[in-house]
Parts: C-alpha cells; sequence; structure tokens
C-alpha cells in the first residue's frame, strides 16, 4: 500500500522562507521514491489539525525550521496524537534548539565549546557582559543565524537590535578560523565541509544567497581536525538522541582547535543544501535521503 506522507512547510518563525524553499525539491523527491504527497503550509494550529484529521497522513514530514518547526513544538503535537514524524523526537529539539542548553551537554560530553553566558537581551543592555571582546551575541534559541551580531568594540553594540527586550541571547567568546560543518547520518559522520563565506561570517545572507559562499567538500584540512568533527558530530548527535540526520558547524584554528557552535537537529534540505551535499558525496542520493527519514520516522510511545 502506498505511504501517505503529509509535507509540513512554511510556519511561523524567521526561516519561513527558508522552508517554502526546500519543499518542492522535498516533494519531487518524496515522490520520486513512490509515495502520495500531501503539501501543507502551516500558517495556522486548528487549520493543521483538521488536515490531520481529513487526511490521516501515515507519516508527517517536518520541512519546517525555526520556532514552532524544530523546537519541540510540532514534535510535542505530533507525539501527542500519536503519528509518526521525521528528524528528531521533542527531546532532541528542544536541546538543540537551546543553544545554552546545547552547549552545557556538549561541554558534558567532552565537546569543546567558547566561554560564554546567558542572559536577557534588556539585562546585557543594562549590566553589559563578562566576556571580553570580541565576542558574539546571537538568539538562545533561533536559526539560520538570524539576530546574530559580533562585536570587536563598544562602538559595535550600538548595532544589536531586538524587538523584544526579554528576548534571551546568548554572548560568547568570539572564535576567529575557519567555518566548518558535519553531518551524522544515523549515528555516523562521515565527511567535514568548509564554508568559505563572502561575508565576515555564514550569516544569513551566506547561507541563501548564490554564490556568496563557496563549500569545499571534503574541507581541506589537517586529518585529526576532521576526525575530531567527525566524532564531535557523532557525540552530540547521540548524546541528545537525534534521528536519521542531524549537523553541527565548528570554528577552528591552530590555537583553540576544534570548536563546538552549535546541532541543527532538523538541517537544510533544499537539494543543494549542506546535509543533501554530503550525502551525495557518500552516496546517498537526494531522493533515498528523504526516503530514510520517512522510512525512520516515528514518534514518542505514551
Amino acid at each position: 500500500m502506498t505511504k501517505k506522507v503529509l509535507l509540513l512547510y512554511g510556519g511561523f518563525s524567521a526561516e519561513r522562507n527558508v522552508s517554502i524553499s526546500a519543499k518542492d525539491d522535498i516533494a519531487n523527491a518524496l515522490k520520486s521514491k513512490g509515495y502520495a504527497v500531501i503539501e501543507h503550509d502551516l500558517t495556522d494550529a486548528w487549520l493543521l489539525l483538521d488536515v490531520l484529521h481529513t487526511e490521516k497522513p501515515d507519516v508527517v514530514f517536518n520541512g519546517l525550521y525555526g520556532n514552532w518547526g524544530e523546537d519541540g513544538e510540532i514534535q510535542g503535537l505530533l507525539d501527542m496524537l500519536s503519528i509518526p514524524y521525521t528528524h528528531s523526537g521533542l527531546k532532541a529539539s528542544v536541546i538543540g534548539m537551546d543553544k545554552s542548553i546545547c552547549k552545557l551537554m556538549a561541554a558534558a560530553n567532552g565537546v569543546k565549546i567558547a566561554q560564554g553566558e546567558k542572559k536577557t537581551f534588556a539585562e546585557y543592555k543594562k549590566n553589559g557582559t563578562a566576556i571580553s571582546y570580541p565576542y558574539v551575541v546571537k538568539p538562545v534559541a533561533d536559526g539560520s543565524s538570524v539576530g546574530v551580531y559580533i562585536i570587536k568594540n563598544s562602538a559595535d553594540i550600538a548595532q544589536i537590535a531586538y524587538s523584544d527586550e526579554s528576548q534571551e541571547i546568548l554572548i560568547e567568546q568570539y572564535i576567529a578560523g575557519r567555518e566548518l560543518t558535519a553531518a551524522c547520518f544515523d549515528g555516523k559522520s562521515f565527511v567535514v565541509t568548509e564554508l568559505k563565506a563572502k561575508n565576515e561570517f555564514y550569516d544569513y545572507e551566506a547561507k541563501y544567497t548564490a554564490g556568496w559562499t563557496q563549500h569545499v567538500l571534503p574541507a581541506e584540512i589537517p586529518t585529526e581536525v576532521a576526525q575530531t568533527c567527525c566524532r564531535y558530530a557523532e557525540t552530540m548527535h547521540k548524546a541528545l538522541g537525534c534521528r536519521t540526520v542531524s549537523r553541527c558547524d565548528f570554528r577552528y584554528n591552530p590555537t583553540d582547535g576544534v570548536v563546538f557552535l552549535e546541532i541543527n537537529t532538523n538541517p537544510g534540505m533544499t537539494s543543494l543544501s549542506l546535509v543533501p551535499e554530503q550525502a551525495k558525496y557518500i552516496g546517498i542520493s537526494y531522493a533515498d535521503l528523504c526516503a530514510r527519514l520517512v522510512e525512520n520516522a516515528t514518534y514518542r510511545q505514551k
């Protein structure tokens, strides 16, 4: 019997457009593997409940990014409804999205992190930070490098702008060096990509503007550096309890070594994104990767 897959895309987060840009690639890949695909732009939670009740999908393909997509919200809902879904479950999603908690877990598992502290934007404006220049300011729970600032001196502080003063932010030591990333497939990491962005770092513009970032695959780095990246990626995938696929980002320089930045439990899935690119390098086609996500879909048992 043909498996019915509900592809969720869009959503409410700052990464809505990223999700929309990936949905055609995902839908076409799943159709090529014989799945019956229903596409749904998540704009209203009650409407989603109606769609789930009416369509009764066998699996939900989670094509949502950012808040309300990969932070445990949709995962919790689907767990309660006993509907299998792709990518990681609630616990891994919550921890992976909260950069502060994720860093604590990384450190507890022997993964090197940058010095940092968490506070609200209001607290930062009032009291500053104990972290010395240069440092990075970013939202505790957001993706695609949205709202990230590199602060090199006191004058740079004026550029920081968050609409909500209660916004939780992470302030951490700036690690100069090379941008590296390693995906983990079913618990195993095979290769590292270096990201050479035209911008100062791999920000939103660099990620989603054609020609702004060069992907060097495999990264031209010492073997021991690549091994460390892959080991860290496997460690974080296992520590969080990720399913099927995740991706970890790092900075590297000879002085600091490999420093973990963050994990993505629901990595970008356009056919040209980093995870599909690494999957292709190790012999997994884009369509096969999408199918693997569907076949590994599950939910938290009551």
